[in-house]
């Protein structure tokens, strides 16, 4: 399906209908977006017909194949109406060869599956549907590459695929017929579009956001050489990728645009140094806060790396990219804009000083009041928990995208018109040989059948709807070899003018068929549609699928067909959300050990009184984060997770250089002020995507750096809390 586009095209006249399917199978071979348009299927009649006549016996479905073994009478009567109704003996196989109509039956399973309203119109060789007195008419084309795995770029098939359709559709309109269009191209198509605008936008709002930040902070063009850093992260990050991976996920893209609020950081907080130091000295400043830098970079590998543990392609892609961007834009504060920028003087804006040191008198204003303090403490716990218990979490493949309504509309109408809604779940059907693989598929159709019945599933295809087990081909053999000696019983046959002969000339040539096997049955391009059903032998056992349609509920699904022997059911969108929960627990897991490993690397470099202080801002920002998702009704999903990982390390950033406080704490938070402004600017806009898993992850970051900044302003360095004493 990722490489597949179907359309059904419709009008109200049946020949106008067809010149319309005409029209646009032409159009999508001229315009080089396809490798493959078929409105005909190719069913070559003479290997049809052949094929019929010698595996009629092996595709006569079931109902017939019963009925000539246990009513023969009946049977006969029913053929005999339809010899004298002349539309009702049309096939692939001549009148003259198939009097007993077994070909027949066999053409109409093998070629009408039991779940689809698609008929195959031998006069124009399309497949077609009668709905809202319209003739519809179905038209499958393949592109050139994976939809899913084309390059994230934008540029070639994928950009003007859509933009193919929009013309297809006017040219339908202008001739008053109606076009249908669906498939994993047109939804990558979608995803990509809205993942590049979204990269576009978010990107270059946060990047005009950090410029007038810069500009009104430090009040000269020069403060923009910031971005230098921004720029050669994430130029590392992308060759990282592409080095590693050979090509770039367009979610990496997305989440790996908030790096510039990040990879700003190191040089704000080295330029934040000018409201504290004047005059100020570009390599004294560098000096002094590069141990902060350095750990502050430690902790936020910590948080990026942890996403390596993760199964997911583009999380892993996350991960590699923002760590070596970081590194890049480390390696270009250290050694690069010092070289830049050593004799340039940056002009504090007074306000933002003012407002750093109006929050820090706040803060110990506050302090000198702790029983209102710990009141409200005490009632933030509350409540805290009262949100966390409130926190509902969620993990669904469905958050990755984000369809327009008018393509699921058309997905749905299209399933509905064809009668052709696959689901993602399917079941395995295993044994010792191919006649008991048959017999436990017919078993469970039993099971399918009821709950089709319940309104459960809409319907199913099985190979045993399609082939007939040697055992059964055997004795409808020995039947219709004893039926030839009883002329009474084909009376009805023999009065519409057929010769006795004829009738036991063509049994005795059924008698003479070959047993067929599942491969036999299913050779040619007539079988397709049943051909994926048949894995064949593997380690023992024969396997077959049974393919559903329109599962409305799995649960029932399951209870129904747990005690059938050889029967697995497969839900693979349940098991990847299962996944995704396990993922989760593995994501906290994680953030465990990034609290671990943070503490030991605080512990060797600021000395064991820093962990309770620093740890603390990332641990209670994660609480109160957790606490408002649950008021707001947010899920706690998978990538919040991950969003809150990175807070970890934002948060132990914040605290470092409140706690080392560098050329004095309004000096260090005005850096904090600036750092988190910008993370903000990035991680904020993602909260607004389109996408779930993108928002959720947005929201989760921007929550947790706003409480990490608010708790930073109580963190006291040594060197203050010594000056406090008497």
């Amino acid at each position: 399906m990722s490489h597949q586009v179907l359309a059904l095209v419709a009008h109200q006249e049946a020949e106008q209908a067809l010149e319309a399917a005409q029209l646009l199978a032409t159009s999508w071979r001229k315009s080089n977006l396809f490798s493959f348009v078929e409105l005909e299927p190719s069913i070559d009649l003479a290997t049809l017909r052949a094929q019929l006549l010698k595996h009629r016996l092996a595709l006569l479905p079931v109902a017939q194949r019963r009925q000539l073994v246990r009513q023969p009478e009946t049977y006969i009567a029913q053929r005999a109406a339809q010899l004298s109704d002349p539309f009702s003996s049309v096939g692939a196989v001549p009148l003259g060869q198939d009097l007993l109509g077994l070909a027949s039956y066999a053409q109409n399973n093998l070629l009408g599956a039991s779940h689809s309203n698609l008929v195959y119109d031998l006069s124009s060789g399309t497949l077609q549907a009668e709905a809202g007195n319209k003739t519809w008419i179905l038209l499958r084309a393949y592109t050139h590459t994976d939809a899913f795995n084309s390059p994230s770029s934008g540029t070639g098939q994928q950009k003007t695929l859509s933009a193919q359709i929009i013309q297809d559709r006017n040219a339908m309109e202008a001739i008053d017929a109606e076009l249908l269009v669906a498939g994993g191209p047109l939804y990558a198509d979608q995803g990509r579009t809205q993942a590049t605008r979204e990269v576009t936008l978010i990107g270059s709002a946060a990047t005009v956001g950090i410029t007038l930040l810069l500009l009104l902070a430090l009040r000269h063009p020069r403060a923009l050489l910031a971005f230098l850093p921004v720029l050669t992260g994430l130029a590392v990050g992308i060759a990282t990728c592409i080095l590693v991976f050979g090509s770039i996920h367009i979610l990496t893209l997305v989440i790996g645009t908030s790096l510039i609020g990040v990879a700003v950081d190191f040089p704000l907080h080295w330029l934040g140094k000018s409201y504290g130091m004047q005059p100020w000295h570009a390599n004294t400043a560098l000096r002094r806060v590069l141990p902060g830098v350095t750990i502050s970079l430690a902790a936020s590998l910590i948080g990026y790396l942890a996403l390596l543990f993760t199964p997911f392609m583009a999380l892993t892609q996350t991960a590699i990219f923002s760590a070596a961007g970081l590194l890049g834009a480390y390696a270009c504060t250290v050694y690069q804009l010092p070289t830049l920028i050593h004799r340039w003087q940056p002009r504090p804006w007074p306000p933002l000083l003012r407002l750093a040191q109006t929050l820090l008198r706040l803060s110990t204003i506050l302090a000198r009041y702790p029983k209102s303090l710990y009141l409200s403490l005490s009632l933030i716990t509350l409540g805290a928990f009262g949100g966390i218990h409130r926190l509902a979490l969620y993990d669904d493949l469905r958050q990755w995208l984000s369809l327009e309504p008018e393509i699921l509309h058309q997905a749905q109408r299209i399933g509905e018109l064809t009668g052709i809604m696959p689901s993602s779940q399917f079941l395995l059907v295993q044994a010792a040989s191919e006649t008991e693989l048959l017999q436990r598929q017919k078993t469970l159709t039993l099971a399918l059948d009821q709950l089709k019945q319940d309104g459960m599933i809409g319907s199913y295809q099985a190979l045993s709807q399609l082939v007939t087990s040697q055992d059964e081909q055997l004795e409808l053999k020995n039947q219709l070899t004893s039926l030839a000696q009883r002329q009474a019983i084909w009376q009805p046959i023999i009065d519409l003018g057929v010769p006795l002969e004829a009738l036991q000339a063509e049994l005795h040539t059924v008698a003479q068929l070959p047993l067929t096997d599942i491969n036999t049955a299913l050779t040619g391009h007539h079988a397709e549609a049943w051909q994926n059903l048949w894995l064949g032998q593997h380690e023992g056992s024969m396997v077959g699928l049974v393919t559903l349609f329109d599962l409305k509920n799995s649960e029932a699904l399951r209870l129904a067909v747990q005690g059938i022997t050889g029967v697995t059911f497969i839900d693979r969108s349940g098991d990847l959300n299962q996944l995704f929960t396990a993922t989760r627990a593995k994501a906290a897991e994680l953030k465990l050990l990034s609290y671990i490993a943070a503490a030991l690397l605080l512990g060797l470099t600021l000395g064991r009184a820093s962990i309770i202080r620093i740890l603390a801002v990332p641990l209670c920002a994660v609480v109160l984060s957790l606490a408002v998702l649950g008021w707001t009704g947010q899920p706690l999903t998978l990538f919040s997770l991950f969003g809150l990982l990175l807070v970890s390390a934002l948060g132990v950033d914040y605290a470092i250089f409140m706690y080392e406080g560098v050329f004095g704490a309004a000096a260090s938070l005005v850096g904090i002020l600036l750092s988190a402004t910008t993370t903000l600017l990035s991680f904020g806009l993602l909260a607004f995507s389109q996408t779930p898993v993108i928002a959720n992850f947005g929201l989760s970051v921007a929550l947790g750096v706003a409480f990490s900044l608010l708790l930073a302003l109580w963190i006291k360095s040594p060197q203050r809390n010594a000056q406090r004493k008497p």
